[in-house]
């Protein structure tokens, strides 16, 4: 009884921090777990250490690129309190980028073929960045803690039954809760990143329609890797779904752009 008291005691300071925690632009309400500073602390870790795992690129036209797009991207972001960095990794078959909180930013070698120049680069920085901004790792580290809470219920509630039947309600409980509320919860953060990326690119000064062509670009480049999962089982958007909401939000975007140019 402690322990579910416990449990609901979370959920309801969950909904409170809810009520009070907005992504910018977007307005959605999130459940946060975790407060700004723990969250920028395991960003700059993780960031130090994958600095020291993986080559980092030494080419000057490279690394000038990216720190020349990435700077003005960050100007636009509203990241309190960020330690701006944008390194480039030496990773050719790693086509891939992040931003860890705290303002970390990786790009791998492997994306700029596809990027193909500045705009297709701030496209990905800027989704990256709006990760970052939307806190969504915090977002997810919070659902996680949640989610465990609620196995620890089960296995009380279930503690009188029998070995098989417990083992058949969890397995349950963790298929229902990774494809009806992890996976679907990933992908509406891709698609919010889009969305806020897109917009940090036009106020940047960059064309926000060369975000849908990026898109169309890295949809095609996936499509030959190999099989996808089924869509309900991907924690990223299929790309049709991805370019449809792109084109939504472009005159919200493009307005931006204009501004910019002002």
């Amino acid at each position: 009884m402690h322990t579910l008291k416990r449990f609901f005691t979370l959920v309801f300071l969950g909904v409170l921090l809810s009520a009070c925690a907005t992504v910018p632009d977007t307005g959605r309400k999130q459940l946060l777990l975790i407060s700004p500073p723990q969250e920028m602390k395991l960003g700059i870790e993780a960031f130090e250490k994958m600095k020291g795992e993986t080559p980092i690129s030494k080419d000057p036209a490279i690394n000038a690129m990216v720190q020349r797009v990435g700077k003005r991207i960050a100007a636009v972001a509203p990241l309190p309190d960020a330690q701006w960095e944008f390194v480039v990794f030496d990773a050719p078959k790693t086509a891939n980028a992040f931003c860890l909180p705290g303002g970390k930013v990786g790009i791998y070698t492997g994306i700029l073929p596809i990027t193909k120049d500045e705009a297709g680069l701030a496209t990905v920085i800027g989704h990256e960045v709006a990760h970052a901004v939307a806190r969504h790792g915090a977002e997810r580290m919070s659902q996680g803690m949640l989610t465990q809470l609620g196995g620890q219920i089960i296995n009380i509630a279930t503690a009188s039954k029998s070995p098989q039947t417990r083992a058949l309600i969890n397995s349950a409980y963790g298929v229902g809760t990774a494809v009806g509320v992890m996976l679907p919860y990933s992908r509406a953060n891709e698609l919010e990143a889009d969305r806020l990326g897109q917009l940090y690119m036009a106020r940047a000064g960059y064309d926000p329609k060369t975000s849908i062509d990026f898109w169309k670009r890295f949809s095609a480049w996936g499509a030959k890797q190999g099989k996808r999962p089924p869509a309900f089982l991907s924690t990223h958007p299929v790309g049709k779904t991805r370019i449809k909401q792109l084109q939504k939000f472009l005159p919200e975007a493009e307005a931006e752009y204009q501004r910019a140019k002002q």
